[in-house]
């Protein structure tokens, strides 16, 4: 109704979506969860530039103290080095954010693709938990599935090309 007014105070639809759209803005808790997600990927990101990759392609995680990959230690000895899905994904990460994005791909291509995501969205959710105003189209709960299932999709095709 309010959004209304001001499409005929300003005499132009563009202008009173525009308002309208200004006016809806992320409640409290919904800024909290927003700061602390963009928070954490920018730590994540942080963190990637203190590593060097390794030059195998995975183990790079270890650098934090980590122990090696219980997947690839235990399946991996038994058939014949196979990796685990996401194995090589640190190593993307650090690769990422050296702007070595070829080698990053090749490295793990779904988690490559995750940490661009979260290049782009962690400065994003900052923005708008600070601003409090919501972007004018949010995402459904439909794209996110569909985003989600092609990145999952990705995630077993890469792996299944490196078993090959």
């Amino acid at each position: 109704m309010l959004a209304l007014r001001f499409s005929n105070t300003f005499g132009h639809p563009f202008l009173g979506r525009l308002v309208k759209n200004a006016l809806q803005r992320w409640s409290l808790p919904s800024r909290l969860a927003l700061g602390l997600a963009g928070g954490l990927g920018l730590t994540l990101l942080v963190m990637a530039t203190q590593l060097e990759p390794d030059p195998r392609g995975f183990g790079t995680h270890t650098q934090f103290g980590l122990m090696p990959c219980t997947f690839s230690e235990i399946i991996g000895q038994q058939f014949a080095g196979i990796r685990c899905p996401m194995c090589g994904g640190t190593t993307a990460w650090a690769h990422v954010v050296r702007g070595e994005f070829l080698k990053a791909a090749q490295t793990n291509l779904a988690a490559t693709l995750l940490c661009a995501a979260v290049v782009v969205g962690s400065p994003l959710a900052i923005v708008m938990a600070l601003v409090g105003m919501k972007t004018r189209r949010w995402p459904t709960l439909r794209f996110a599935l569909v985003i989600a299932s092609v990145w999952s999709a990705v995630a077993v095709l890469d792996w299944l090309r490196k078993l090959v």
